[in-house]
């Protein structure tokens, strides 16, 4: 499988990488440094959208014959954000909210291919069992989850052994919902 355009990945999520890389995609990096600052009267699921296509709009026009994919995921509960937290306080506190709980994973996709811009989100709700005081602190100080929307990672520990159930894409959560890139995608892709 190829793509009949090369693309980038405008991100530097180590996750991202490794879900297209999985799928079958070939693909360059280009990180940009976008602030993640959204208007304030935007509805929580609506800002992951928003933020990739700001990163979009970073990237500007110079790749204009490649693919560029561009994605945010943020962590909403109770109608609240919880994006990368910044120290272990912040980290604690978003775990403490989460836990014995539902929350919703929502990742907005940006996706520019020649003149070509598609924008379109996923939602997945994940239901926490109760986390103790000592399993957060754990979790918080073995794998240090600042890189990470409401301060975990549904692939290592904490998501291992603590979400009782998913009602939606795994890879969602995990930080790009592969299922429908891949239908944006299909146009371009060339199987041999």
């Amino acid at each position: 499988m190829r793509l009949k355009l090369s693309m980038i990945l405008a991100s530097g999520s180590p996750r991202r990488r490794e879900i297209l890389t999985n799928a079958g995609f070939s693909f360059d990096t280009l990180v940009t440094n976008t602030d993640e600052i959204y208007p304030l009267d935007y509805i929580p699921e609506d800002v992951p959208v928003f933020l990739a296509e700001k990163k979009m709009k970073a990237i500007g026009s110079e790749n204009k014959n490649k693919i560029v994919l561009c994605a945010d995921t943020v962590v909403i509960r109770d109608q609240k954000i919880y994006n990368k937290p910044a120290d272990y306080e912040e980290a604690f506190g978003m775990l403490s909210s989460l836990s014995d709980g539902v929350h919703k994973v929502v990742t907005g996709v940006c996706i520019r291919a020649g003149e070509q811009q598609m924008s379109f989100s996923d939602t997945c709700l994940v239901h926490f069992n109760k986390m103790e005081k000592e399993e957060i602190d754990y979790y918080l100080n073995k794998h240090k989850p600042y890189d990470k929307a409401g301060a975990y990672g549904i692939q290592d520990f904490l998501g291992m052994v603590k979400i009782d159930r998913l009602e939606g894409s795994y890879f969602t959560v995990m930080g790009l919902p592969i299922h429908l890139v891949y239908e944006k995608l299909k146009p371009f892709i060339v199987y041999e």
